[in-house]
């Protein structure tokens, strides 16, 4: 079985192309292949307000972007060559996602960690739904093993929010800089927004090199 470490940020566009291009990739061109996908937070906006960010005003504010679709132009025509249909000006605002990280880290003994992080990252970007809020990401979490008073108290337990924290700063530690992040097999590492061809060499050299 391959190991799949996957560092990724809720809220980072590269991120749903990531997830989207490694399950194309798996699924095109390794279905026989047995993996593991283990993810790991990354926090981009740790201290992003409750009500969330305007996003428009974040990129002017940080980037000095007057044009928002000028920026969101290239991550979309990037989904659309994987055939993702990825439309950033849906979903305007940004939130905290420790809530939402909580309850990924706590879908792994499940054995629904991988598919629950898909799940929580279309809702923000393809359904503009604020996954900072406990009640959608209930909703979400009940079709990957969670009865849904038990999704909610996770996504709400601050405890959980500082486990995701602490976990975000080793992902520093161990030099993740950049999102999304690969590590193929414990050694070959890729991040960025890679297409499918270069995710698809890193899984091939990996699997051998486990063999």
């Amino acid at each position: 079985m391959l190991q799949i470490d996957f560092y990724t940020e809720i809220s980072c566009p590269w991120c749903i192309i990531g997830h989207h291009r490694l399950d194309k990739v798996l699924a095109e061109r390794f279905p026989d292949l047995d993996v593991d996908i283990r993810q790991h937070p990354v926090l981009l906006l740790p201290d992003a307000p409750t009500e969330g960010l305007y996003i428009p005003d974040l990129l002017r504010a940080r980037y000095g972007v007057t044009d928002p679709k000028a920026s969101f132009a290239r991550p979309e025509a990037e989904a659309r060559a994987s055939g993702l249909d990825l439309d950033l000006s849906r979903q305007l605002w940004t939130y905290r996602t420790q809530a939402a990280h909580g309850l990924i880290l706590a879908a792994r003994a499940r054995g629904t960690q991988h598919r629950l992080a898909v799940a929580i990252t279309d809702a923000h970007f393809l359904e503009a739904r604020n996954i900072s809020d406990a009640d959608i990401l209930a909703d979400i979490a009940v079709s990957h093993g969670f009865e849904r008073e038990e999704a909610r108290a996770i996504a709400l337990d601050r405890e959980q929010h500082r486990l995701v924290e602490q976990e975000a700063a080793r992902s520093t530690v161990a030099g993740v800089r950049s999102v999304p992040h690969f590590v193929f097999g414990g050694r070959i590492a890729i991040n960025g927004g890679r297409s499918e061809d270069e995710i698809a060499l890193a899984i091939r050299d990996a699997a051998r090199a486990s063999t």
